[in-house]
């Protein structure tokens, strides 16, 4: 009996070895959420839980046959966009989206590693501004992140509504500004409207864990997924928020570092 395939979600990323955050964290996710993942790896690091030691960008060529014969094979429902790692693959990236017509973008604009690792040069970080914002659905930054976009500090709730205003005028159509390092976290979701924006806080309980690896990508592919299977922004965003919380409170120790969340804590953990 021939089974109902599922959505195909497309991820463009780095590659992590310790399978913590980037591409590897992507798939588990996607997979969590019962859909089919492929990807375009842009970048491969040497990374451990403990930070990014070393990246090098793959040949923009071979980034650019590898969406074109994924899109040729396949028709995602969402694509979610992580670590571009430089200008000439920012720029393949580009051409593919404005070639092909994709639904339910997410951009997670990866600058730097959390352990302050630089992931992406000037001139890729010009045309995330200049050309994806402008092509995605949803932007998901965290405040360092936002605060490198705009060129103003984001500490508090107050300056995350201005940030958003500022990411809307580079041209970004909703944002979702992650506030998890906030002493009390929380998440903004600037929805563009006909009128400017329509805020909506996402409030959350400080999860007490080092195991924090990969937060921000669990999230916006989260985001993607739920967006994949026809939920609204609005819904999307508050089930990334439970999915990405109840993986903290599920993470384990992996490694001497921050190690990853439990991308599928729901199912039964063996020793």
């Amino acid at each position: 009996m021939s089974r109902t395939p599922p959505k195909v979600i497309l991820a463009i990323a780095g590659f992590d070895p310790s399978s913590g955050a980037g591409i590897t964290a992507d798939l588990k996710t996607i997979a969590a959420h019962g859909l089919y993942g492929v990807c375009c790896i842009t970048a491969v690091t040497v990374q451990t839980t403990q930070g990014v030691l070393r990246s090098e960008v793959l040949q923009p060529d071979l980034v650019r046959e590898t969406l074109e014969s994924l899109v040729a094979d396949t028709q995602p429902a969402a694509v979610k966009i992580g670590m571009l790692g430089s200008g000439s693959i920012a720029r393949e990236v580009t051409k593919f989206l404005k070639a092909n017509s994709l639904a339910n973008l997410v951009l997670d604009p990866v600058l730097r590693s959390s352990s302050g690792a630089e992931l992406l040069d000037s001139e890729g970080l010009r045309i995330l501004k200049e050309e994806i914002f402008g092509l995605a659905d949803v932007v998901t930054p965290n405040l360092d992140e936002a605060a490198v976009l705009t060129g103003q500090a984001v500490t508090n709730e107050k300056e995350m509504e201005l940030a958003c205003r500022d990411l809307a005028k580079i041209g970004a159509k909703n944002i979702v500004l992650k506030g998890g390092h906030l002493a009390k976290p929380a998440d903004l979701l600037a929805a563009g409207t006909a009128n400017g924006q329509r805020f909506s806080w996402f409030r959350n309980q400080k999860v007490e864990t080092r195991n924090t690896h990969g937060t921000g990508c669990a999230y916006s592919t989260s985001i993607a997924c739920n967006l994949a299977v026809g939920e609204s922004l609005d819904d999307a965003v508050l089930h990334a928020r439970d999915y990405v919380g109840a993986a903290l409170r599920e993470a384990y120790d992996i490694g001497k570092g921050t190690g990853p969340i439990n991308h599928f804590h729901w199912a039964r953990q063996k020793d």
